[in-house]
């Protein structure tokens, strides 16, 4: 992401690495540069495909109508973060952060509550504008599978191997798993949370069978796709979009969100001219430019009119798609995920 999208929430260090996408209060009393003096602004993002979206999309006219340059550099490990507001650091003004590390760096006190008047954002969808962050992607986990298969048309059907045959590909992340397994058992979207982390598990058990491998990269779904050494992968919707020989659907998926805020150890100056580039990010026109080089669609409502309609028929927010997906509880995987990994790392033992 790659924007940190198999991010989850565990023990404090473990949250810290597995949501990588991990309280200090800020330093203050620096002396901060006029606004003259602002000659760029620095970014920590994942890099790849979503960094040069970014650069040609929002990049582009920010330092055309402001003459700041802007400077990018990943990872985005929320440790990076911490350590930049521990020691003062004041150099990054920006940070991308994924949903669970999100919610742990607003805890954690490592960022700025927004200036929303100075941001004046185009329309947006609610969800993505927080008093602490501002979404600027949506991205789904989804099923996908080999083309020529049965689709399924929900997580008990693809969980069915008997009826749906073949193996199975599901991430070594149990932020994604858990939920799907209690899906599979029939637990309605809107009642998954809290988790019933019991029952998951024990569907878990009996589903185990039929994975074959748990994967530690969104790269690999697709490729194992492509290659039939799986015929059904949950995968990230990015990742599948596009691909030869691959299909999917948005039923029953997780639909996240990927922030962008602003460090607390951040020079004013330099917030300011950021504001700057958070507007560009609620421009409809600059995420079509964006979704043309990193398929994700961004925060406008507005967006999907800008595109063909084969693009919206993949689209993460499209109406038909957004109604059948559910958000996680990143509060209650920061509450609850030491435990959960613990569980995990257990029931891994067993395969």
């Amino acid at each position: 992401f790659q924007v940190n999208r198999g991010s989850i929430a565990m023990d404090r260090r473990k949250f810290s690495q597995m949501v990588a996408l991990t309280g200090a209060a800020g330093l203050m009393g620096r002396s901060m540069p006029a606004r003259s003096q602002v000659r760029q602004i620095r970014i920590v993002n994942s890099g790849g495909a979503s960094a040069d979206a970014a650069a040609a999309a929002y990049g582009k006219p920010f330092t055309s109508k402001t003459g700041i340059q802007v400077v990018t550099e990943g990872p985005n490990l929320l440790g990076k973060l911490r350590a930049l507001v521990e020691t003062g650091n004041s150099s990054t003004t920006l940070f991308v952060l994924g949903a669970m590390a999100f919610e742990q760096a607003k805890s954690l006190n490592l960022i700025r509550k927004l200036d929303w008047q100075k941001i004046d954002p185009m329309p947006m969808f609610p969800e993505t504008r927080n008093d602490y962050g501002l979404g600027f992607i949506f991205y789904s986990t989804l099923m996908a599978w080999r083309k020529g298969q049965r689709a399924p048309n929900d997580w008990a059907q693809f969980f069915n191997s008997q009826d749906f045959p073949g193996k199975r590909a599901l991430p070594d992340n149990p932020i994604y798993v858990l939920p799907a397994a209690l899906l599979a058992a029939g637990v309605p979207m809107e009642k998954l949370y809290p988790l019933d982390v019991d029952l998951a598990f024990q569907k878990l058990s009996v589903f185990k069978k039929d994975v074959s491998i748990w994967w530690k990269s969104g790269v690999q779904p697709p490729q194992l796709l492509r290659d039939n050494e799986v015929q059904y992968a949950m995968a990230w919707s990015g990742r599948v979009n596009g691909q030869e020989g691959v299909e999917y659907s948005f039923n029953q998926a997780s639909l996240d969100i990927s922030f962008m805020v602003v460090v607390r150890t951040a020079v004013d100056a330099e917030v300011d001219a950021a504001y700057k580039y958070l507007h560009e990010m609620t421009v409809a026109e600059n995420q079509a430019i964006y979704y043309g080089i990193d398929p994700y669609p961004g925060n406008s409502p507005s967006l999907e009119k800008l595109l063909p309609p084969e693009a919206v028929k993949k689209f993460e927010t499209a109406a038909n798609n957004k109604s059948v997906q559910y958000y996680h509880d990143a509060k209650w995987w920061y509450t609850q995920g030491d435990a959960v990994e613990r569980r995990w790392q257990q029931f891994k033992l067993s395969l």
